[in-house]
């Protein structure tokens, strides 16, 4: 079912645009309340999930658990690498994890398999910092 594109979705769908790398719906609610728009947490929520579903945006899991989302730059399926510290983030391409995950769900006699990879690490600007500072130490 498609979501009426209100303005308060289209508000979202601007600041998620703004948004550098992948952002929590409490932290689009936060830079919206602080903008005095009126948007609820929920509609964030229930806007978030719609623009996922569309394709719109980008969702992920943190490693804490918490979805977090981002504006899409491609459309189709793709995986993330992630920086723990920055939040900088690549688009990639992973051939081999396709042809892994069609072989093990074959293997397991399961069809229509979906998956989701993304990896979280340091971007080289962050290892760098860290580098740096623990050489000041």
């Amino acid at each position: 079912m498609a979501q009426r594109n209100t303005w308060q979705r289209e508000r979202v769908r601007e600041a998620l645009a703004d948004a550098q790398g992948f952002v929590s719906a409490q932290s689009l609610h936060a830079t919206l309340r602080d903008e005095n728009t009126g948007i609820g947490l929920a509609t964030v929520y229930r806007a978030l999930s719609g623009l996922a579903a569309q394709g719109e945006a980008d969702s992920l899991q943190s490693p804490d658990g918490e979805a977090l989302y981002r504006a899409c730059t491609s459309t189709g399926h793709h995986h993330h690498l992630i920086c723990r510290s920055c939040g900088l983030t690549v688009e990639i391409a992973a051939t081999d994890v396709e042809q892994w995950a069609r072989q093990t769900a074959a293997s397991h006699g399961f069809t229509q398999a979906e998956h989701v990879v993304d990896i979280f690490g340091l971007c080289a600007t962050c290892t760098a910092a860290r580098n740096l500072e623990r050489d000041a130490d």
